[in-house]
């Protein structure tokens, strides 16, 4: 064969070669290509059963399902006994559990002691998918309703439609007590940025609130701020107490976990980042990208939530959460110990008879200050991790304070 044609040859085998090469590269790239998970059709306006969104977001859906597997709620006092004698006079005083995957708040809610239903139909805001459309059904009359009016009505939990619009998948706010409260501080919900939004859905559960005393509408303290010792200010202005410690005689306020509050001005909320970038990190399942929709500690996926910035390694990152959370815990059981002291002394000081009613009155707002940074910190979720700094400042605060009223009401005696 002439060298030429063998050249030929050689030149068409090559050029094959590379074409089969090329199109083996393109058709791997192309069935691995990562992509975001994109709708399947199109879910019904009013759509509350999450399933029903599971059928055009598979991927979504089973990455929600997961949260079933968060299925411990081990009582409160368990760790801190020092909760019942605090909140004496309370439904939480009879039960108080530690919370679980949010799939399952309407078996939690419905399973309840009798004696946390006192709210009434206010209970199932935080719990349901329903509870924007009961709100618009029943208007203000919904929060007046009792528990049982409304508990076969409502079957569905916390889901899709809480906060996505079912059109568009963009995140939007649903709860009204959220949308009143950022309007009373004047921000505009319409300007509001997608990387706000990625905390503020999480804030219309995941904050404090209190219940109106007439119409017992749901809402949100924070007129004048939202570190505690501002939410405090908010309740002394207007002489609100939610109710009266049998023991100490004290007028106090209910903190709720304030996860929200206490993450804004924090070094991670400072640096941009929202509550979805650490627990609801980017994933990949298969060849598909979504947000995990398991909603839980960042550690239980921390090379997702945590070295995407960090570069420590995990167990650095790891002992360092467990460095906060123990010295918080610490120091939160120091402050229980010291409330429930002043709780005791009061007691006592309440049942002398030449007791001085001024000084009383000084201990028993000490009591009320001290208690109220306590339980600021003790409901929140994180052991203080979402802010260190503000978390330990609070409960410094709640012991110095106790410590004074347990000194104020043995004065008091004198």
């Amino acid at each position: 064969m002439e060298a030429s044609k063998v050249k030929q040859l050689v030149l068409l085998g090559a050029v094959a070669v590379l074409v089969v090469a090329l199109a083996c590269v393109f058709f791997f790239n192309r069935h691995n290509q990562v992509a975001l998970e994109g709708p399947r059709g199109e879910i019904a306006g009013d759509e509350t059963h999450s399933a029903a969104w599971g059928e055009f977001y598979p991927a979504h859906w089973d990455s929600y399902q997961d949260n079933m597997a968060n299925s411990a709620n081990p009582s409160h006092f368990e760790t801190k006994p020092y909760m019942q004698l605090i909140y004496a006079g309370t439904g939480f005083a009879a039960e108080f559990n530690e919370p679980r995957g949010h799939v399952y708040t309407i078996e939690d809610v419905n399973s309840i002691d009798p004696a946390r239903r006192k709210a009434g139909a206010s209970c199932f805001t935080c719990k349901s998918t329903q509870a924007p459309e009961m709100i618009r059904e029943y208007g203000d009359q919904y929060y007046l309703m009792n528990f049982e009016q409304l508990q076969d009505e409502i079957t569905e939990p916390i889901g899709c439609l809480d906060c996505h619009d079912p059109k568009t998948m963009k995140l939007r706010l649903t709860r009204p007590a959220l949308i009143e409260a950022l309007e009373r501080q004047g921000r505009s919900v319409e300007k509001l940025t997608n990387q706000e939004l990625r905390s503020l859905v999480c804030a219309q559960c995941h904050v404090t609130y209190y219940f109106e005393p007439d119409t017992k509408k749901i809402t949100f303290p924070w007129d004048k701020g939202l570190t505690a010792e501002e939410i405090l200010t908010y309740f002394d202005a207007k002489d609100f107490s939610e109710w009266i410690h049998p023991v100490a005689g004290t007028g106090l306020v209910k903190a709720r976990h304030a996860e929200y509050e206490t993450f804004m001005g924090s070094t991670h909320q400072s640096a941009g980042l929202a509550c979805a970038d650490c627990h609801m990190p980017y994933i990949t399942v298969g060849n598909k990208k979504i947000s995990s929709h398991v909603w839980q500690s960042p550690l239980n996926n921390i090379e997702q939530s945590c070295t995407v910035c960090h570069r420590n390694g995990t167990e650095w990152l790891r002992d360092r959460v467990r460095t906060i959370q123990t010295q918080v815990k610490e120091s939160q059981d120091l402050a229980g110990a010291a409330v429930v002291a002043a709780i005791n002394e009061l007691k006592i000081t309440r049942e002398t008879p030449t007791v001085n009613k001024t000084k009383l009155e000084e201990a028993m707002a000490l009591h009320r200050e001290a208690q109220w940074y306590l339980d600021y910190v003790m409901v929140t979720n994180g052991y203080g991790f979402h802010n260190p700094t503000a978390t330990l400042n609070n409960l410094s605060i709640a012991i110095d304070k106790a410590h004074k009223a347990v000194a104020k009401a043995r004065e008091a005696r004198q």
